[in-house]
């Protein structure tokens, strides 16, 4: 499909090393930061500004005061090569002297930027010392003819190692320089009755602010941009609607039963109310026309692989292949432990598809998908290889899709004609967000756990005390319970002053010498890795030393404690995903947060809640409170969208205003090469370059 754009938009996409100033090194830093291109560092906004305009005099001004100062050179007390003693420079100005000192500058670069007898302008942040006022490294030294070199207002933004705010400030002016006219995407109404500027002037407005206030997100500047980020995700997901319901149509999957009865009659458990009533609107998505695009959202342990089993089965029974998809290979080897436990009577047997399976196993299990005589396949990534292909694919199911992209999560459902996707997560997502992230999607929730579970008690102990918790950790282990315990890395870096998993199972054993203990972390060998599993699931290690590796899907129900160390540096989805690990059999169950004081005031408020509810729907709410959707939605959410500019804990009003025009938008019918849909095209370039636009281009 050919989309044209206006050519002025491609300045836009330019790299950041063709700006005046910026190397392939700075450049590199700046993509590894905030992107690759002159769109990507217009987003990145100021967060507060330097007001340079105070120029008091020597009497009138106040310690730590930012201000300029007019100067003339007096004298000069700069040490010889490479003293540690400070260089200082006395100067005269109006009130009296200031004292310019500076740590390890060269002698040369002082003596001709500060000639004595001369007059200067100097700004930065002044103090004063033993009686002097003193100025350490002038952020600004200039003659008096060039005195607009010094900014009056100056946006502050956030950096990192090896890029400098004057380098970043330079190559955000020249970038918006390039921002070009475009065409209107709001319509014009609308733009009057919120009071907002066109594109290109909130990008100027929102770069060149001049009180704190301008640094609002309520402001009409950044309150337009962040209207046109949402808009352009909900147009993209509804383009994706569009398309996934079109490509489903004819498709109906009439069930016999036979499976999904059997099933039922043979379980050790009594599916709860919640679970029966999702298998309905599943099974009912199932057999109509439609292509089912459904998301299963589960809090832990409230049976969601249960659900997609019943599915599956409807498939089969329908004629069809099912396949699930998981993120990493002990997930995928749980499910296809368990499934094939649950179908072992019904003469199913289950295949495994895993991307470091030898060359024969991998050609014998795409034999038989291609065949048809594999029913149902569980895999990782490798189940979405060009090489792939099945006799009949009829369900598609996507588990913790969190960790998996838009086009990912369709690729798997492309492999059938018409075949249903179901994404599961058992990472509750507020409800702003999930309007957002799964747009495109209908939405079962599972909110009730299954009979007989246990509530997992919470605690909150200082480090301090990790004497008293490994006692108590022996007197659990001698009545026969089973332990977790969490590390945040493998092992100790010189960047943060965290337990590491090696050295803490190095540390226990010694201590514990009578107690088997496993380790696991991600850089472990596979097979090591699942033979400590195993150990741990059998038994024969009554304590599991582990990374977050273990944090999704692991099950052993004998397993009742887990203790998190330093548990201040994790997120509330994060806490709450890990606690659940513990909790899944009949055993009461306990979680120790083990906290490295002095706490912030976000670790206190994560640790509150932590201790007084087990609910995950109400945790990722909070967790969104506290943090906004920036962090709700970083890394671990990779497939989620990330804003740069809506903040949904701020600009949540906005969202219903975004999907509806965009489905106003859409009703119309336009294909996206209509010259009438030029200005939404220009919008889903700008914002959903890498997400739907791509996609649907591809394909």
């Amino acid at each position: 499909m050919h989309i044209p754009r206006p050519t002025s938009l491609y300045r836009l996409f330019a790299s950041t090393s063709s700006l005046p100033g910026i190397g392939p090194k700075i450049a590199a830093i700046m993509e590894k930061r905030i992107g690759g291109h002159l769109i990507d560092i217009l987003r990145h906004l100021p967060v507060s500004l330097n007001d340079r305009r105070a120029r008091p005099s020597v009497d009138e001004a106040e310690d730590g005061q930012l201000a300029t100062f007019e100067v003339l050179v007096l004298s000069g007390d700069i040490p010889p090569g490479k003293s540690n003693r400070p260089a200082r420079i006395t100067t005269e100005t109006k009130g009296g002297r200031l004292e310019l000192v500076f740590f390890r500058a060269r002698a040369d670069w002082l003596r001709q930027s500060l000639p004595i007898g001369e007059r200067r302008l100097v700004s930065g942040r002044v103090e004063r010392f033993q009686g002097r006022l003193q100025m350490a490294h002038p952020d600004f030294i200039t003659s008096l003819e060039k005195a607009s070199d010094i900014p009056e207002i100056e946006p502050i933004y956030p950096l990192t190692a090896g890029l400098s705010a004057r380098i970043l400030r330079r190559a955000i002016l020249a970038s918006l320089k390039a921002v070009p006219d475009l065409p209107e995407w709001i319509d014009v109404q609308q733009l009057r009755t919120h009071q907002w500027p066109s594109h290109k002037h909130a990008l100027q407005e929102a770069h060149n602010p001049q009180e704190p206030s301008d640094l609002l997100a309520s402001t009409p500047a950044r309150t337009r941009l962040a209207y046109d980020e949402l808009l352009a995700n909900q147009f993209a997901l509804g383009l994706l609607r569009r398309q996934t319901s079109a490509a489903g149509e004819g498709c109906a999957k009439e069930g016999s039963e036979k499976l999904t009865a059997a099933l039922l009659s043979a379980l050790p458990f009594t599916p709860t109310n919640a679970q029966m009533r999702v298998i309905a609107e599943i099974k009912a998505d199932q057999m109509s026309e439609a292509r089912m695009l459904r998301l299963l959202q589960g809090d832990v342990g409230s049976g969601k692989t249960f659900v997609a089993l019943m599915a599956m089965l409807h498939a089969l029974e329908a004629g069809y292949q099912a396949a699930l998809l998981a993120p990493t290979e002990i997930l995928a080897r749980q499910h296809h432990a368990s499934l094939s436990a649950l179908l072992k009577e019904m003469q199913i047997e289950p295949e495994l598809l895993l991307g470091g399976m030898k060359t024969k196993e991998r050609k014998e299990v795409t034999e038989k998908l291609a065949a048809g005589s594999c029913q149902i396949v569980i895999g990782t990534h490798a189940l979405l290889s060009d090489d792939i292909h099945f006799a009949k694919l009829g369900l598609a199911v996507v588990d913790e899709q969190h960790r998996f992209g838009v086009r990912q999560r369709l690729v798997l459902g492309q492999k059938g004609d018409g075949c249903d996707v179901l994404v599961m997560t058992a990472t509750p997502i507020p409800r702003t967000l999930a309007m957002t992230a799964y747009g495109d999607l209908q939405v079962s929730r599972l909110d009730e756990k299954p009979k007989g579970r246990q509530e997992i008690s919470t605690a909150a102990i200082s480090g301090e005390r990790i004497a008293e918790i490994v006692e108590r950790l022996r007197q659990a282990v001698a009545s026969q319970q089973r332990a977790y315990w969490i590390c945040p890395l493998v092992e100790e870096t010189d960047k943060l002053d965290v337990a590491a998993a090696e050295d803490r199972h190095r540390q226990l054993q010694a201590i514990l010498p009578d107690i088997q203990i496993g380790l696991v972390h991600g850089r472990m060998k596979t097979d090591e890795r699942e033979a400590a599993m195993a150990e741990f699931k059998a038994g024969k290690s009554q304590i599991l030393i582990a990374t977050t590796v273990i944090e999704v899907g692991v099950d052993v129900p004998e397993a009742s404690i887990i203790i998190i160390e330093h548990a201040e540096r994790f997120g509330l989805a994060q806490l709450h995903q890990l606690r659940g690990r513990v909790g899944r059999g009949s055993a009461r169950s306990a979680c120790i947060l083990m906290y490295q004081a002095p706490l912030s005031e976000a670790a206190q408020a994560r640790l509150k809640i932590m201790r007084a509810t087990n609910d995950g729907f109400v945790i990722a709410e909070e967790d969104l409170r506290l943090r906004g959707p920036g962090e709700v939605l970083g890394q671990r959410q990779s497939g989620l969208p990330e804003f740069c500019l809506a903040d949904l804990a701020l600009h949540a009003d906005l969202l219903p205003l975004a999907r509806q025009q965009a489905e106003n938008i859409l009703e119309k019918g336009f294909s996206l090469d209509a010259p009438e849909m030029e200005p939404y095209v220009v919008l889903l370039s700008l914002f959903e370059r890498d997400n739907a636009v791509r996609f649907l281009a591809s394909g």
